[in-house]
């Protein structure tokens, strides 16, 4: 199985929920980031609007999800048609290998434990 690291702006996490849902993935984790990468920032207006600020770092939204190894890559290849806008500032995917994963209730293990 996969986990899947998905970095993206937070206007769009509804329609990454609406894809993971499209793919039956069971459950899905998102964080509210802060960091900094290759999109270039843009100067903010600040006090009065007299002074302009640009900010170090920016906000970002990270998805965790685990997939079988069968899904993973159709999954990938929907999120970047469905996310990609051209511009660096999209995100980023990254993806783990897990070893093993156990359902602690049902007491399950491996792909029918997601």
């Amino acid at each position: 199985m996969k986990r899947l690291d998905i970095l993206i702006p937070h206007e769009r996490l509804d329609d990454v929920n609406e894809l993971l849902h499209k793919h039956k993935v069971g459950g899905m984790s998102f964080y509210e980031i802060k960091g900094r990468g290759r999109a270039k920032r843009e100067p903010v207006a600040v006090g009065r609007g007299v002074m302009r600020y640009t900010p170090e770092f920016g906000f970002r939204t990270k998805i965790e999800v685990l997939v079988p190894d069968a899904a993973a890559k159709e999954i990938i290849d929907d999120v970047l048609k469905v996310i990609s806008t051209g511009s660096a500032s999209d995100g980023k995917v990254f993806v783990y290998d897990v070893a093993e994963a156990y359902d602690i209730g049902s007491k399950e293990k491996g792909d029918s434990a997601l």
